[in-house]
């Protein structure tokens, strides 16, 4: 389960010099997925000429035989209707039209109109990123961590020591503009490229904050971003997981050895902003309270892909340590089923906010050219049989934190939780 991405057009964000009626929708679908973007982070198709056309065809053939393969069947589409619209195109359009965007714009299309949120198309330079976002090599940026939050992608937070923060960038920050670009239409992701590259380089932020535009410019810098924290207390350890990647399980294993070597008497799992990752990395992370029942249950609609997903036996060694799980509304699938398990065996007490909502199993598909296919597969479902599909999972304790606190490094939620 990763991140979604989806492109919506919309109005500038709401300045002073703006009018009341303007509108201030701007993002619908956050991903992980909100979801959350580590920064440390599409179009109508047509043809150019019969080659690009039967080109598409084997390109669709492929993708064609993918789902026919996995779902029992699918109607095959009659292309002579979209080479009527590249004839039409190519013959009345007043201009260059690229041949490759076409291509990769048709491909793109094709998979939107599944119309699920998830499943979509990557280039090979969109593959490389995904890839490379997953496993927290992000490369340069300005420290910034960005999330859909009422119609528009904001600053969720900033991180230490970066440029962000230096420069004055503040949590709640609406981000608008990028070297003068209005990006404040664009999918979370799609801002991350835009705020993201190579170390050493400038980009200049605009953002409206209390509907006064500000402007920073930024020199990005590399971000070390690895996907776990631990820090001891007291007797209480403190475990910050920001991911779920290839190295999730090992660091957050060590993490909770040195946390029984310490003596704690409780531990608190921060998942504030963790969009998801990969569910191998969930269950080795679940298996540190859960030995060897099951943490979550993919069921399909073909029932290709039902699976019940057990955690590792003869590991849990916080099984018996008070644990309390940190979450809002950016807490994301693979965080989700974590949460959910522990939630549902009363291994450990939610406190925060609800989190995001996530209850789908997408897998990647390789395809020709270093393109990739994401697909959802399945929904899954918490070991009690709840899908949190658009819901989310209410926390047993409610406590907010306001971008005001965020700002002041004020941290309520994690107040309460070494109170518990």
């Amino acid at each position: 389960m990763t991140k979604s991405t989806a492109k919506h057009t919309a109005n500038k964000p709401a300045t002073k010099a703006s009018t009341d009626n303007e509108t201030r929708r701007i993002y619908e679908q956050p991903t992980l997925d909100q979801r959350k973007v580590a920064l440390t982070t599409t179009i109508i198709a047509s043809f150019i000429t019969m080659i690009i056309g039967l080109g598409l065809g084997i390109v669709w053939t492929k993708n064609y035989t993918l789902f026919a393969n996995r779902n029992g069947s699918a109607e095959k589409i009659d292309f002579d209707e979209l080479n009527e619209v590249y004839t039409t195109l190519a013959s009345k359009f007043d201009g260059e039209i690229d041949k490759q965007k076409v291509l990769e714009e048709a491909k793109r299309g094709l998979v939107n109109a599944a119309g699920d949120t998830y499943t979509y198309y990557l280039t090979k330079s969109e593959a490389e990123e995904f890839r490379k976002d997953l496993e927290g090599d992000v490369g340069a940026g300005i420290g910034v961590e960005i999330g859909q939050r009422d119609g528009y992608v904001k600053v969720l937070r900033t991180t230490e020591d970066n440029p962000a923060r230096r420069a004055g960038v503040l949590a709640g920050d609406i981000i608008y503009k990028a070297d003068g670009e209005d990006i404040s239409g664009l999918s979370v992701e799609d801002v991350a490229k835009h705020l993201r590259g190579a170390a050493g380089t400038t980009v200049v932020l605009t953002v409206v904050r209390d509907g006064v535009e500000k402007e920073f410019e930024l020199v990005r810098e590399t971000i070390n971003n690895k996907s776990v924290y631990s820090e001891i207390r007291g007797k209480t350890a403190i475990i910050t997981i920001t991911r779920f990647d290839n190295d999730t399980g090992s660091l957050a294993r060590s993490a909770a050895q040195q946390a029984v070597q310490a003596g704690v008497d409780k531990v608190i799992v921060d998942l504030r902003g963790n969009g998801g990752g990969y569910v191998s990395a969930a269950r080795e992370v679940a298996s540190l309270w859960v030995d060897g029942k099951n943490i979550v249950t993919q069921r399909s609609a073909s029932g290709s892909y039902n699976e019940d997903t057990r955690a590792l036996s003869g590991g849990a060694i916080l099984s018996h340590v008070k644990t309390v799980i940190l979450t809002n509304g950016s807490t994301a699938s693979a965080s989700e089923i974590v949460a959910g398990a522990l939630k549902d065996y009363k291994l450990a007490t939610l406190i925060g906010e609800k989190t995001y909502g996530k209850g789908s199993v997408q897998t990647l598909e390789n395809l020709s050219n270093g393109e990739m296919l994401r697909v959802t597969i399945a929904k899954w479902y918490t070991p009690n049989g709840q899908n949190i599909n658009g819901e989310g999972i209410e926390p047993d304790i409610k406590v907010e934190r306001t971008f005001e606190q965020i700002n002041k490094e004020e941290d309520p939620q994690l107040e309460a939780a070494l109170d518990y």
